[in-house]
């Protein structure tokens, strides 16, 4: 225990804070300096005690310089609140305290005045994935996410399940001819297509939104990297459903996953870096620096936001259109809801605008669509609009583990024995989109049975997914 290296914890037992002298500090801590293990600590308690005295020492000055620029630093920042403002968690023995933490601080933002956390919650940056969040005229780009408008999209066609069985070939040849995958990837200028999304204002008002407008037509129709994908599958329903004027029985369905691709990302990466500039919040709460929707920045964001969510929208359309008409069916009905994004409404009594970050809106008679994984169930979903989840539920099962450690710890032969006992056939996907990286969706779905009624139920069995390692979402 003598010759343990320094962790932030140890340092934190002695009084730093975390912020940016604590990484200083751990990054001086891996020169060793010739000090055992308590000398190293004595010397980072006397740096912390008087950083003046060690400005100009040869190990410790940069440590001491960041002290002190902190401590001016933390004159200028925006103050939160004292105290956290309560918040409804769904499914809180199955979240990790990481996505609890960020939440915590989310909630004592001055601008907050609201917030919930869904059972597939995990931690992200700002905003835990799965973290709802409603403020006051006030837009946070890291609440929205990087993946602007990160959606699902559900077609249900007129054939049967058992089609699948009897023509996997040639949904597979589908699958492969009407989609691409992975970051940066698109479609070549004689494949591309035009659609109405392309000629927003925006893309001759806004200068960013117009260099990414050739980067936009190339991506459009295209899908994320990571855990983004194009499904086929049996959607089940148990009885007749008169709102969408289905009858009881199991259909073909086809199940995309995907967001905004470069527009979205560059969007996210450009008014972030304005906010955080503007925005001065203490080191914890840096991420989630927000804009005033009154100001001209935060004006500019919200539209480009909207633009994103729309491009994302249009990217499914341009799949499913695909699909239909190479499957030359009739479609029966299609859902689809953001699950990363921002929205003005109205919740208790007063207009807020809600930042879903990974959790799917589900108001009173509101259809959503919940996957699981490659290997388990998706449901279609009706919202009840309750109002101490802000009129949300999650967004999928939520991560059980991280892509590095599912991909050091998971056997490939593992996860292609459970799709070929399951009758899955997978084109692409790594390993850190294995079935067995993700929570169980059923005690997902059990932990919210407040937010939502199953109307139906999804079972995938051809999925394709990116193959080039790339990790978008």
């Amino acid at each position: 225990m003598e010759n343990r290296r320094i962790n932030g914890n140890d340092l934190i037992a002695i009084g730093y804070k975390e912020n940016e002298a604590l990484g200083v500090a751990l990054q001086i801590n891996k020169k060793r300096l010739g000090f055992n293990r308590e000398e190293m600590l004595q010397k980072f308690k006397e740096v912390l005690e008087n950083p003046e005295g060690y400005l100009e020492d040869k190990n410790f000055a940069s440590l001491s310089k960041m002290l002190l620029n902190v401590t001016r630093l933390e004159k200028e920042y925006i103050k939160l609140k004292t105290e956290i403002e309560p918040y409804q968690i769904y499914g809180e023995e199955h979240i990790e305290e990481g996505a609890r933490k960020q939440m915590n601080t989310a909630m004592k933002l001055p601008i907050t005045v609201g917030g919930a956390l869904m059972p597939d919650a995990h931690q992200g940056y700002g905003l835990p994935i799965g973290g709802v969040l409603a403020t006051n005229n006030s837009i946070i780009p890291y609440a929205v996410g990087v993946d602007i408008g990160c959606r699902m999209a559900l077609s249900i066609f007129d054939l049967p399940s058992s089609y699948i069985e009897t023509n996997r070939e040639e949904l597979k040849r589908i699958v492969l001819k009407t989609t691409r995958f992975g970051a940066g990837n698109g479609f070549l200028k004689h494949e591309r297509l035009d659609h109405e999304v392309l000629e927003n204002s925006l893309f001759q008002e806004n200068d960013l939104v117009k260099s990414l407008k050739d980067k936009a037509w190339t991506q459009l129709g295209s899908s994320g990297g990571g855990n983004h994908f194009v499904e086929f599958g049996m959607m089940e329903f148990k009885e007749n459903d008169v709102e969408l004027g289905i009858a009881k029985g199991s259909y073909l369905a086809l199940l995309t996953h995907s967001g905004s691709r470069g527009l979205g990302a560059t969007i996210a990466g450009k008014y972030t870096k304005i906010a955080m500039e503007m925005c001065k919040l203490p080191y914890e709460a840096k991420h989630l620096a927000y804009f005033d929707l009154d100001s001209a920045e935060g004006q500019e964001y919200w539209l480009a936001m909207n633009l994103a969510g729309d491009y994302a929208s249009a990217c499914h359309e341009v799949i499913h259109e695909k699909v239909l008409t190479e499957l030359g069916a009739e479609r029966l009905a299609k859902i689809e809801n953001h699950h990363n994004f921002a929205w003005k409404e109205f919740w208790k009594g007063e207009e807020v605008i809600v930042h879903r970050k990974g959790a799917t809106p589900a108001a009173e008679g509101v259809m959503g669509i919940i996957p699981g994984s490659m290997a388990t169930a998706g449901f279609l979903v009706r919202g009840k609009g309750q109002a101490k989840a802000i009129n949300s539920a999650s967004h999928g099962a939520g991560r059980l583990m991280s892509r590095t450690m599912a991909i050091k710890t998971l056997s490939r032969n593992d996860v292609n024995k459970q799709l070929e006992d399951l009758g899955i056939t997978l084109i692409g996907a790594d390993l850190d989109e294995a079935p067995m990286a993700y929570k169980d969706i059923h005690t997902v779905m059990k932990a919210q049975t407040d937010l939502v009624d199953v109307v139906a139920s999804f079972h995938p069995k051809i999925v394709r997914m990116a193959d080039d390692g790339s990790k978008e979402d």
